[in-house]
Order: structure tokens, then C-alpha cells, then sequence
């Protein structure tokens, strides 16, 4: 691979990852660009690596999308024949709520991000949830709880997921018969919920991994 290459393919990683945080904020083009004073045919060509990006400009879209350079640049630096270590933790936003919109899960707005041990994650795309209510407190989860979920649409039966009803993420041990889901709470004054997935705008849209207690 020649030199030219390797600098396009370092610009093209860049732009898959800017990309991906404009996703998860829900950004636009357009709503990018006004924010660093672009317009949205140059973000999206950055998006492209079409377009060098100079550090000072990629500073001003990590602010605008609330991120580091380090993460806008993850995974391309191999690129360039440059090793960098692999940081220890990971930043992973806190969303606030959540649309599905033709089955493809939308973060609508996001809270903050956390800084997470990288050995806590393990493949696939991760967020985090904040606890709401008492619904869970049987399986000691309480309000404010730090919820870290991995994103996926199955889980085994009686694990606890992230379920969307409607646009709000409620957690909940699942159940499936056949096409019916069973949704269970671990707080007795909580009657269970039988739906069938994906009416009424019900999706399983996660499995909890761990809980960030909130003392």
C-alpha cells in the first residue's frame, strides 16, 4: 500500500467515525456544519474522506459533537504505520430517549457519555441507561442506576433487556412464547406485560450487562 493510500484510508477511518458520533447524536449535516461553520457538502465529504481535515478543524467538530480527537480517530492512526496504545476505557453515551423508526434504533437525545473500562465491553455496540422507578428493585436496581446495555433484538428467556415501549426504554426481565413477549418486573405491585413484539411500537432493543450503582 503506497503512501497516497494510507492517507486516504486514515481520512476515510476518520470520517466513518465522525460519521458515527453525528449519528449517535442525531445530528444532521446540516446541524453539524452550523455548529463548526461548514457547510453540510463539506461534512458529508469529510464523512467520505474525500477532503483532508486539519487537527484544528477536527477539534472543532469533536467539540461540536461532545467527543475527544482521540475518538474522531480511533482505528485510522494504522494507516500511517503509527502504533497507538489502545486506551484502557472507552467513552459510551448516556441516552436520554430512544426512537425505532423501520427497526433501526435512533438515540434521540443523549444525556452525557461515561468513561468505561474497555474490558467491561465485549464486541457489538454498547450505551447506557439511567434507571427510572422501582419496577426493578427486586433484582436491586434503583432509580439513578447506570444501566450499561448491549445493543441486540434477542435475548434468552428470563434475561433483563432494555425494552422500547413506545419512545420509552423501560428495563425488564423477558420472556418469549412464540411471537408473544412476556415482560416481567421484579417489584410484585407491577403486573406483567404481554405484547407481541414489535406492535404498539414494543421492541427489545438491548440485554443489561451491568449496573452502575449510584450511591
Amino acid at each position: 500500500m503506497n503512501q497516497l493510500n494510507d492517507s486516504k484510508n486514515f481520512y476515510f477511518q476518520v470520517g466513518k467515525n465522525i460519521k458515527k458520533f453525528r449519528d449517535l447524536r442525531n445530528y444532521s449535516l446540516q446541524v453539524l456544519g452550523e455548529k463548526v461553520g461548514l457547510t453540510k457538502k463539506t461534512i458529508q465529504r469529510y464523512e467520505l474522506g474525500e477532503i483532508r481535515i486539519t487537527m484544528d478543524r477536527l477539534k472543532d467538530i469533536a467539540a461540536a459533537l461532545d467527543v475527544t480527537v482521540t475518538q474522531l480517530t480511533e482505528g485510522a492512526y494504522q494507516f500511517l504505520g503509527t502504533e497507538v496504545a489502545e486506551s484502557e476505557h472507552v467513552s459510551l453515551p448516556v441516552v436520554g430517549k430512544i426512537s425505532c423508526g423501520n427497526g433501526q434504533i435512533a438515540y434521540e437525545y443523549i444525556e452525557g457519555y461515561e468513561t468505561t473500562p474497555r474490558s467491561w465491553i465485549n464486541g457489538g455496540e454498547y450505551f447506557y441507561l439511567r434507571a427510572k422507578g422501582d419496577s426493578m428493585q427486586g433484582a436491586r436496581i434503583f432509580d439513578g442506576d447506570l444501566l450499561l446495555i448491549r445493543k441486540q433484538e434477542e435475548v434468552e428467556d428470563g434475561e433483563i433487556a432494555a425494552v422500547l415501549i413506545g419512545e420509552e426504554a423501560v428495563l425488564k426481565r423477558v420472556y418469549r412464547q412464540g411471537t408473544t413477549l412476556v415482560l416481567q418486573s421484579e417489584n410484585a405491585n407491577y403486573p406483567p406485560i404481554i405484547c407481541t413484539a414489535g406492535e404498539n411500537n414494543i421492541y427489545v432493543i438491548g440485554k443489561l450487562k451491568k449496573v452502575v450503582i449510584t450511591f
